[in-house]
């Protein structure tokens, strides 16, 4: 157990180590005006680099990463009924399924799913 404690030490102080060694070393020095702005040929930019994006789509695909997720997590569970207790493993299913449709019906109550508003 001693030795235990005293591997995890050592791995924090490293851990802290590597870390503050990678934020001094990292940071800018000088902000330029110049090296922030976008590189067009030596040019000044005639508009703005950074366009604007549909917030609806990010939140669309938030959501859409989120179901993604869940689903990836109910398929393996097909695979383990064979070797579970079937009772337990249809209360997880039920479950984990009705936590799946509460949060759908969330999302679609305060229209999140709605891309033409």
């Amino acid at each position: 157990m001693l030795m235990l404690s005293i591997m995890a030490t050592i791995i924090f102080i490293i851990t802290i180590v590597v870390m503050m060694l990678a934020t001094l070393l990292s940071k800018k020095t000088l902000l330029d005006r110049e090296k922030c702005s976008p590189f067009e040929c030596g040019f000044d930019p005639m508009n703005s680099s950074r366009l604007p994006f549909s917030l609806r789509f990010f939140l669309i695909a938030i959501i859409f990463l989120i179901f993604d997720v869940e689903i990836a997590l109910l398929l393996p569970m097909v695979m383990i009924m064979k070797t579970s207790n079937l009772m337990n493993w249809t209360m997880t299913s039920f479950f984990f399924i009705f936590i799946l449709l509460i949060g759908l019906y969330h999302e679609w109550n305060q229209g999140a799913l709605e891309w033409n508003n």
